[in-house]
């Protein structure tokens, strides 16, 4: 999470990305030598007769496969809020893809809510019947730290 409050020209700005510790050629070394393991151990079981570990094994390498490529998909996704003069805008890039809301700043309100996942509060903004979810990509600590963060920017006019 990034955060750039620029007081002089009454501009704030929070960025909040995905934990990406592996690099896409990490990803690709940790895969390949999981799929390494798999393949010699289960033609090893099979090499001893215990063919029926190879379906097993096969199955369990094609959701592992799946599992990498969604995380591959979305390494770069990421949310940036920005408040400038009376407006919050809102951008969310899901797969190279951008959505964009834009709020009046004076109407704007932080709403931290429970959300459907016990111990995963709901952050958004509202304004004119319209909610805004932001906050995705942090933990429940940063989202609530976020939260407070917004009151007091949107109230700093």
């Amino acid at each position: 999470m990034e955060c750039t409050d620029v007081r002089e020209s009454g501009e704030f700005l929070l960025i909040a990305r995905r934990n990406n510790s592996l690099s896409a050629t990490g990803r690709a070394l940790v895969l390949g030598s999981l799929v390494f393991i798999s393949l010699a151990i289960s033609l090893a079981f099979a090499f001893f007769g215990a063919w029926l570990v190879l379906p097993f094994a096969g199955v369990e390498l094609a959701v592992l496969c799946i599992a990498f490529r969604h995380v591959q998909r979305h390494a770069a996704d990421f949310e940036s809020l920005a408040i400038k003069g009376d407006r919050v805008l809102v951008e969310r890039w899901d797969r190279g893809r951008m959505s964009r809301y834009e709020l009046n700043r004076y109407w704007a309100q932080v709403v931290l809510e429970n959300g459907s996942v016990p111990g995963r509060s709901l952050l958004a903004l509202r304004s004119h019947g319209r909610q805004v979810e932001f906050g995705q990509h942090l933990t429940e600590e940063q989202r609530q730290a976020v939260a407070q963060t917004l009151k007091q920017q949107l109230h700093n006019r």
